[in-house]
């Protein structure tokens, strides 16, 4: 927690800023599902993640995005990855900056590492556009499949 606030007011601005990147039906279905055995987890997570580093002003939201898909493609959490490939869409990442992000993972992290995310990502980019009625992203290459 920083020195200016409270844990009452971080947790507030991480739920703000979970809310902006990940969308509010997401983390409220989130919330809601959580046990009493997670939820220091979450309360920690919304508290010190969302509410302390994403609001620091060092780095704009779409670079914290892509830092996201590179540090999760190289840890190969798959489900975590979709979550931030939504949230990288939201703020205000292309496709085509996804799709090099995960390029670059395949030099340093490994090229199964970022097939998986490749997957994951465009399966989540396609779901966005039917979302949003745009057109589906273009067919992925079998390398990628």
């Amino acid at each position: 927690m920083t020195s200016d606030g409270t844990h009452a007011e971080s947790y507030e601005r991480g739920i703000e800023m979970r809310k902006t990147v990940l969308g509010a039906a997401h983390v409220e279905k989130s919330l809601a599902n959580v046990s009493d055995f997670s939820r220091p987890i979450q309360e920690l997570v919304t508290e010190y993640c969302w509410g302390e580093v994403w609001t620091r002003p060092g780095l704009d939201r779409r670079t914290r995005s892509l830092l996201n898909l590179g540090m999760l493609t190289a840890l190969n959490r798959s489900h975590e990855l979709a979550v931030h490939v939504r949230g990288a869409l939201t703020n205000g990442c292309s496709v085509e900056e996804i799709q090099e992000a995960l390029l670059q993972t395949a030099i340093y992290v490994g090229v199964p590492a970022a097939l998986e995310s490749f997957r994951v990502a465009e399966k989540v980019i396609a779901e966005h556009a039917k979302a949003a009625g745009a057109a589906q992203p273009a067919e992925a290459s079998d390398a990628a499949r």
